[in-house]
C-alpha cells in the first residue's frame, strides 16, 4: 500500500531507513557523514544535521562529518597550479582509514552536480580524479571487503534537481526530485521497513539462483550490443541483502538498490556493448558509450559526448582497461522512470550495469582474505577505478550458458525470464 505523509514525517521515516536498514548503527558506534563529491553544502546541511541527532539519539558515540564545497572545488579545478591537483592531504585519508579499522560506520550522501566540472579540461579532472583514487586505495579495498558497514544514498539538491526537472522552478524541482527518491526508496509504503525486508529476501532469492545455476557464460543482446562475458567457476552473486561487516553488522551498502551482481574473468569478455542513459562521471556527463572488447580488454571506444573524458577514465591504469562488474537489474524497477535522473546510485538501480575496472573481492568465494596475487590468478581485475555504465533496456536479452553448454534464458526484453 502507497501513502502521501507530509514531506516532514517522509524525511523522517528515509532518514531512519538510512541509519537502521542501511548502515544498521550500532550503540556506541562511530558514525561518518560525507557528502563523497562536492555539493552546495546548504542543500546538504540540513539533512546532515538531522542524520546526526538521530545517530546520537540511537546511541552513536561520535558522528563527525566531511564535505566538500561544490563552488569552492569548482575554483580549485580551474585555478589551482597543475601540479597541486595531484596533492592530496593525507591526514585526512589517514583519519578517515584509522575509523575504518575501528568499524565506524561510513554514510556517503551522494548527490553530485552534474555540470560541475563541464567548463574544466577533462585533463585536469583526471588527474584530480586519480590522485583522490590512490591515495583512497586503503579505504575502497575496506569498503569492498566489508571491513566496516557502509551505505551510500542521496538527498535532493537544487543542482541535481535542475538536471532532472529543467523546466520547474529550483523549489518545486526539489520537491519532486524528494518524491521520486521516497519512492525509489519505499519511505511511500505504509511500513517502509516491512517493505524493504520483502524487497531484500527477493533479492537473496535471485543470488540463490544465480550461484546455484553457476553460469559460465552471460550473452547480451540489443540494439549496439553483443557481449559475451565470462564468470569465473568461484563467482559469488551478491545483493543488497546479504552484506555482512568483518564486525558481524548486517548492512545495506546502497540505498535504493535493485541489483544483484558478480564479477567477469577479466581476460573473458568479448564483442561489442552500447550503453543506454548517460553517465554522470564527477561532474561531467558521458553519453552514448560504445566499447569493444578482445580477450577482456577494451579495444575500441566512442562516446557521442565526453569521448576525451571517457578516455581518461579507461587510461588511468591498466586494470581500467577492463570491466570489473556485471550487475543485473530488470526495467521494472521502482527505481526506472523512463528517464535517466543523472545520478549514478539511482540509473544503475534503474539498469543493468556494467564496470570499467575494479572488481569487488567479495565476488569471489573467499575472495574477501585473498591477496592481489590470488584475487588475479581467479580471474578478479584491479584497478584505480571503478565506474559503472548502464546497458539495459526493454530491448535487452542476456542467456546464460551452464557447463554443459545449455543456454538458458535469463532475462528477457529487459525482465528476469524466471
Amino acid at each position: 500500500m502507497t501513502l502521501q505523509r507530509p514531506f516532514d514525517e517522509r524525511l523522517h521515516t528515509y532518514l531512519d531507513i538510512l541509519l537502521k536498514l542501511g548502515v544498521n548503527l550500532q550503540q556506541g558506534q562511530t558514525l561518518v557523514i560525507s557528502t563523497g563529491s562536492p555539493t552546495v553544502i546548504e542543500d546538504v546541511a540540513p539533512v546532515a544535521r538531522q542524520l546526526t541527532r538521530k545517530a546520537y539519539e540511537m546511541g552513536a558515540r561520535h558522528v563527525f562529518m566531511q564535505w566538500d564545497d561544490a563552488e569552492v572545488a569548482q575554483m580549485r579545478m580551474l585555478m589551482a597550479p597543475e601540479e597541486a591537483l595531484s596533492e592530496i592531504p593525507m591526514w585526512r585519508v589517514k583519519w578517515m582509514e584509522e575509523l575504518a579499522e575501528q568499524g565506524a560506520a561510513f554514510l556517503n550522501l551522494y548527490a553530485p552536480d552534474p555540470n560541475l566540472y563541464s567548463d574544466v579540461d577533462s585533463a585536469r579532472v583526471a588527474t584530480a580524479m586519480r590522485a583522490g583514487a590512490r591515495a583512497g586505495a586503503q579505504l575502497a579495498a575496506a569498503a569492498s571487503t566489508l571491513r566496516h558497514p557502509w551505505l551510500v544514498a542521496s538527498v535532493a539538491t537544487r543542482a541535481w534537481a535542475r538536471q532532472v526537472y529543467p523546466q520547474a522552478p529550483d523549489v518545486e524541482a526539489v520537491m519532486t526530485l524528494w518524491d521520486y527518491i521516497f519512492a525509489a526508496t519505499r519511505v511511500n509504503q505504509d511500513d517502509p521497513l516491512a517493505a524493504w525486508r520483502r524487497h531484500l529476501d527477493g533479492l537473496n532469492e535471485r543470488t540463490q539462483y544465480l550461484n546455484t545455476a553457476r553460469f559460465r557464460r552471460l550473452h547480451y543482446r540489443a540494439p549496439g550490443t553483443d557481449l559475451r562475458i565470462e564468470l569465473p567457476e568461484r563467482q559469488v552473486w551478491v545483493g543488497g541483502g546479504n552484506s555482512v561487516s568483518a564486525q558481524g553488522i548486517a548492512f545495506v551498502p546502497n540505498l535504493p538498490t535493485e541489483e544483484v551482481f558478480s564479477l567477469p574473468v577479466r581476460a573473458g569478455v568479448e564483442g561489442v556493448v552500447s550503453s543506454t542513459m548517460p553517465l554522470n562521471y564527477n561532474g561531467n556527463l558521458i553519453e552514448g558509450i560504445s566499447l569493444r572488447f578482445e580477450a577482456g580488454r577494451i579495444v575500441e571506444f566512442d562516446a557521442r559526448q565526453g569521448r576525451d573524458l571517457l578516455a581518461t577514465i579507461i587510461e588511468t591504469d591498466d586494470g581500467s582497461h577492463y570491466l570489473g562488474e556485471v550487475a543485473l537489474v530488470p526495467v521494472d524497477s521502482p527505481v526506472n522512470t523512463g528517464t535517466p535522473v543523472r545520478n549514478t546510485l539511482f540509473d544503475e538501480n534503474a539498469s543493468c550495469h556494467l564496470a570499467i575496472g575494479r572488481a569487488y573481492p567479495i565476488c569471489l568465494e573467499g575472495g574477501a582474505k585473498m591477496s592481489p596475487e590470488e584475487l588475479a590468478a581467479h580471474g578478479a581485475n584491479t584497478s584505480l577505478e571503478h565506474v559503472d555504465f548502464m546497458v539495459g533496456s526493454d530491448k535487452l536479452d542476456i542467456d546464460g550458458e551452464t557447463v554443459s553448454g545449455e543456454m538458458v534464458p535469463v532475462f528477457r526484453s529487459g525482465m528476469w525470464a524466471r
